[in-house]
């Protein structure tokens, strides 16, 4: 059972990948705008989504593969703190340039612009933090993920079915109980990631609301 366990863990803690989560929040955001506000061209969902994986997936991945085969790195998840610097300013600057493609290429609404500028400064805070505390990086996702629902409710003036909210949160605990299955962090580090990610990607735009 505990080895059941520990495998089920190890495919959460991979599916829910830190840099697979933006590539997730267009997906489902192309399809829900698509679906319930007003439809979207084709054309311009599939480059919102495959271009969002290749710079904020693809590339960083490459990179951190690289540093493996060279020793620099012990495993795709990064478990060690020390070797977790590098690896998060690759992937700052893909963030960067994810934003930048996002806003100014592909003119997303600006709802969806504070999201992306949200995850952007959540990894360069992870990165800061994990100097001298391995806060978890999954959890800063996941936070992220909720936070741009909220961010996305928002911004279209609905308010999210029970059921709706009931799947996130049955999916971010379950990922959190991934973490500590896996001992990779205590659970102080994976529910202040959730809340950073959360604060970084819902905050900037209820501020926004509330000024204008």
């Amino acid at each position: 059972m505990n080895k059941t366990l520990d495998i089920i863990a190890k495919i959460l803690s991979v599916v829910f990948y830190p840099l697979f989560i933006p590539t997730y929040g267009v997906a489902l955001f192309c399809y829900s705008y698509h679906t319930v506000v007003r439809e979207l061209p084709i054309v311009w969902m599939v480059v919102a989504v495959m271009s969002t994986f290749f710079i904020t997936a693809v590339i960083p991945i490459t990179a951190i593969w690289i540093r493996i085969f060279r020793g620099a790195v012990s495993d795709i998840q990064i478990e060690k703190a020390q070797e977790r610097t590098v690896p998060f300013l690759y992937s700052i600057f893909c963030f960067s340039v994810w934003c930048y493609t996002m806003i100014s290429k592909l003119n997303v609404p600006t709802f969806l612009s504070y999201v992306t500028i949200g995850a952007t400064v959540a990894i360069i805070l992870v990165m800061i933090i994990n100097l001298f505390w391995k806060i978890s990086a999954h959890m800063t996702g996941m936070g992220g993920l909720f936070g741009g629902l909220i961010t996305y409710c928002l911004g279209i003036g609905a308010v999210p079915t029970i059921g709706t909210l009931c799947l996130w949160i049955g999916v971010i605990l379950l990922v959190m109980y991934a973490r500590l299955r896996l001992n990779a962090h205590t659970p102080a580090q994976v529910m202040t990631g959730w809340l950073l990610g959360v604060a970084c990607t819902a905050l900037p735009y209820c501020i926004y609301c509330y000024v204008a």
